[in-house]
């Protein structure tokens, strides 16, 4: 979900872009609304990369950068409903087309999570024994943490 909230987020990158292009062909380069629009696109850049950093750590590498593409139908939608742009029969195949991709890739990353994992397997159990990494006193404290679970 925050995947896709980021996402959203990067969209209006393209709607700050936009707007900013428009002011600039209607005032130049000094325009306030050129510049103010120029402004919340670097700011939107800001707070994504903000929250891709977020979601990146929690999902694999692969999903994140397919589920990206979705970048391209929330352009279409601020395109159609912001700036009274028109979809094409092109551009509907195209957005279909990274929808399955999406779906694909999604999909195979969950069948292939499931079969990777035995059954009753948790993320969140501590190392059964120390590690190379793990000091005394660090090895002690998991073992705390061990028995205070059990």
């Amino acid at each position: 979900m925050l995947l896709h909230l980021a996402v959203m987020v990067f969209s209006f990158t393209s709607v700050f872009a936009k707007a900013a292009a428009n002011s600039y062909n209607d005032g130049g380069l000094m325009n306030r609304m050129f510049l103010l629009f120029s402004v919340l696109m670097v700011l939107n850049c800001v707070v994504y990369a903000f929250f891709w950093q977020i979601v990146i750590k929690k999902i694999p590498l692969n999903v994140g950068y397919a589920n990206r593409s979705v970048y391209l139908i929330w352009s279409q939608i601020w395109a159609v409903s912001i700036f009274n742009e028109h979809l094409d029969l092109k551009n509907i195949i195209g957005l279909v087309i990274v929808m399955v991709g999406v779906i694909v890739v999604s999909l195979s990353t969950e069948n292939d999570d499931s079969a990777s994992k035995p059954e009753g397997d948790s993320e969140d159990k501590l190392p059964v024994g120390p590690t190379d990494e793990l000091s005394g006193a660090s090895a002690e404290l998991h073992d705390g943490e061990r028995r205070m679970q059990q």
